[in-house]
C-alpha cells in the first residue's frame, strides 16, 4: 500500500465520521423541534381560538354601534394580534425554558451549523402560528358576517414574513437577554401590541408622536400589510410597510445568530 494509501485509510479501530446530508439534519431537528413543543401544542392551538374571539368579539363591545367599516377594521387586524403574540410572547418563553433545561445548550453542541438552527425553529413556529390567520378570519366572518376580499398572493406572503419578523424579534430576545428578564419583556410587549398599537383602531387615533414611533417598528406595517391581504378593496397595500417588515426580520435573525455563536 502506498504512503498516500496509509494516509486516507481509516485507523484500525478507529470510527470514520458519519456523513449527514443538510435535508436530513433539517428533518431530524425539526422533528425535534416539533416533539419538544408536542405538549403544548394543543394548548397553543386553544390560546389561538380564545384570544382571536376575545379580540374580535371582546374588542367589539367597546365600539358603540359599531358599523360594517368598524367590523371590517377590527376583523383584519385580528391575525395579526395572533401572529405577534405567538412570535413574541411564546416563542421567547419557549426558548427560555429550553435555555433553562439545557436543551439550547445541547442542541447547539451538535455537529450542525448554527444558522441550521436557528431556520429550523423559525419554519416550526411559521407552521404552528399561520392557523392563527384562519382562526381569526373565522371567528370574525361568524360574528359580524364581513365580507372579505383576498389577495391570496399578498396574504400568504405577509403572514408568513409576519410570523418571521415576531419569530426572528422574540428568538433574539429570549437568547440575548437574560431569563427572567427575557419573559419580563415578551409579557410587556404583548400589552404594548394589543393596547397600544393601531392594530384594531386607526393609527388617526394615536397622537403624532406615536405615530411617528410605530411609522419605524414593525406592528403597524404588520397590520396594514395583513389587512390588505383579507381585505385588498378596501385596504391598499404599500411598499414601505414591506420593507419595514423585512428589515426587522433581518436585525431579529442577526442578532439572534450573533447570540447563538457567542454565548456558552
Amino acid at each position: 500500500m502506498s504512503d498516500q494509501s496509509a494516509v486516507m485509510a481509516p485507523r484500525a479501530g478507529t470510527i470514520a465520521p458519519v456523513q449527514v446530508s443538510v435535508g436530513t439534519s433539517f428533518l431530524t431537528l425539526a422533528r425535534w423541534s416539533l416533539a419538544s413543543i408536542g405538549a403544548m401544542l394543543p394548548l397553543i392551538i386553544v390560546i389561538q381560538a380564545a384570544l382571536a374571539a376575545g379580540i374580535v368579539i371582546g374588542f367589539g363591545f367597546l365600539i358603540p354601534g359599531i358599523t360594517p367599516e368598524s367590523a371590517l377594521f377590527l376583523s383584519s387586524g385580528a391575525p395579526t394580534i395572533l401572529l405577534l403574540t405567538i412570535g413574541l410572547v411564546i416563542v421567547p418563553q419557549g426558548v427560555s425554558r429550553a435555555r433553562a433545561s439545557g436543551e439550547l445548550d445541547y442542541q447547539r453542541a451538535l455537529p450542525v451549523s448554527r444558522p441550521l438552527l436557528l431556520l429550523v425553529d423559525l419554519m416550526v413556529w411559521i407552521l404552528i402560528a399561520l392557523p392563527g390567520v384562519a382562526i381569526g378570519l373565522v371567528v370574525a366572518w361568524l360574528r359580524y358576517d364581513v365580507a372579505f376580499t383576498f389577495d391570496w398572493p399578498l396574504l400568504i406572503l405577509v403572514s408568513i414574513l409576519v410570523t418571521a419578523m415576531a419569530t426572528s424579534v422574540g428568538y433574539a430576545i429570549a437568547v440575548a437577554l437574560p431569563a427572567m428578564l427575557a419573559q419580563l419583556l415578551s409579557q410587556v410587549l404583548v400589552f404594548f401590541v394589543m393596547l397600544f398599537s393601531p392594530i384594531t383602531f386607526p393609527a388617526s387615533q394615536l397622537p403624532e408622536w406615536f405615530r411617528s414611533l410605530h411609522a419605524v417598528l414593525p406592528i403597524q406595517p404588520a397590520a396594514d400589510l395583513l389587512r390588505a391581504g383579507v381585505a385588498a378593496e378596501a385596504f391598499p397595500a404599500d411598499g414601505r410597510d414591506l420593507l419595514v417588515l423585512a428589515s426587522w426580520t433581518a436585525l431579529g435573525l442577526v442578532v439572534t445568530f450573533l447570540a447563538l455563536v457567542r454565548r456558552k
